[in-house]
């Protein structure tokens, strides 16, 4: 039987976003229903409500969200009602030539609910990243909910279902720092800070923080940078050759998603070094570099994609290292909202004065 709960629904570009009920159906084969605990206000859902992402209004925003699995669909045997999860927008297939190559992070085929939420009306919802979690109770494929200690804060776990991964996954996973290197983090909001504190938790020797908000800038300090560079006042690709011995950074990560700070973050690596793009670009963006310098200064230009992570490897074993301590998940709670309050958190988020508004329901 379905049932009707709030929700947090954008109905046109560029339009406030409202409460209003929505329609939870029964889940089907291969879904779940799960009772949301916390959600945090992520860019995304922004672009959403902005029509950056595309048109398919109305949307129910939403996605970064942790909360306790209600009832499953048949067939569902990874959870059962009473778990408590983390929700991710990379459901693997197990089927696609990345998953056959034994490279499942970059499945090509995640798959969502193939039910739709509504509005009362009957009017289809488009659900955030397939997850619309801004809303007391959300729909999705049971294999978006990754089970991990229920010890963990809702608050903080939820934060792992997008922005801290993608920075985490970023320096971890995708540019594979480790013991010794030397890492520079271009931006440094909740992704890149995420990104220094992943630098950290891998053994980075050194670990410099760009920004041009010294706000953000001492908050990365206290995530793990060892220098910092404001580059309204520095030329950050000069301040990072300085800090590095003349030769730029082993690994430098983009996290702002604009040409000119991959630019900065090309120049800014050592010859064979790696630059790893987790930055969201618009589709107008451009970006123009020498072939000859591409070649030149060798080493591998890579996009990470939610930072290229297996949420069922990732998430358990770095909830485990939040609760025996050594991973500060916390720190990007910046607040806590009810769900009414994202229209303000949208507008703190724009003017930086936060890491994470985070919906606790």
């Amino acid at each position: 039987m379905s049932q009707q709960v709030r929700g947090v629904v954008a109905r046109a570009k560029g339009e406030p976003v409202g409460i209003e009920t929505i329609v939870i159906p029964d889940p089907g084969p291969g879904e779940a229903v799960v009772r949301i605990q916390a959600c945090g206000v992520c860019h995304t859902d922004l672009h959403y409500r902005e029509g950056g992402i595309n048109d398919e209004f109305p949307f129910l925003l939403g996605h970064e969200a942790a909360g306790v699995v209600e009832t499953v669909g048949e067939g569902v045997t990874d959870v059962e009602p009473g778990d408590f999860v983390i929700l991710n927008w990379r459901a693997v297939c197990g089927q696609c030539r990345a998953c056959l190559r034994g490279r499942p992070w970059y499945c090509f085929n995640t798959h969502n609910a193939m039910q739709k939420m509504t509005l009362t009306d009957g009017t289809e919802l488009s659900p955030a990243l397939g997850i619309g979690a801004f809303a007391e109770k959300t729909l999705v494929a049971a294999g978006q909910c990754t089970k991990v200690d229920p010890a963990v804060s809702p608050a903080a776990a939820g934060l792992l279902g997008c922005g801290v991964m993608a920075g985490i996954g970023a320096a971890i996973n995708t540019g594979a720092v480790t013991r010794g290197d030397s890492v520079a983090v271009i931006g440094c909001g909740g992704v890149g800070g995420a990104a220094v504190l992943g630098s950290r938790l891998a053994g980075a020797a050194k670990i410099i923080a760009v920004d041009i908000d010294d706000h953000k800038l001492q908050t990365a300090r206290s995530l793990g940078a060892t220098h910092t560079v404001n580059s309204r006042e520095t030329d950050p690709v000069e301040a990072v050759r300085e800090l590095t011995g003349g030769f730029g950074a082993d690994v430098v990560i983009e996290a702002v998603g604009r040409p000119e700070t991959y630019q900065q973050a090309f120049y800014a690596r050592d010859l064979a070094g790696t630059v790893v793009l987790v930055g969201v670009p618009t589709p107008d963006m451009k970006l123009e570099l020498p072939l000859l310098d591409v070649f030149g200064r060798g080493g591998a230009l890579k996009s990470s994609w939610y930072g290229d992570c297996l949420p069922s490897r990732d998430f358990p074993m770095l909830i485990d290292l939040y609760l025996q301590g050594r991973l500060d998940l916390g720190a990007f709670v910046s607040e806590t909202i009810a769900l009414d309050g994202i229209e303000e958190a949208f507008a703190r988020m724009h003017k930086g004065e936060v890491l994470r508004s985070v919906v606790v329901l």
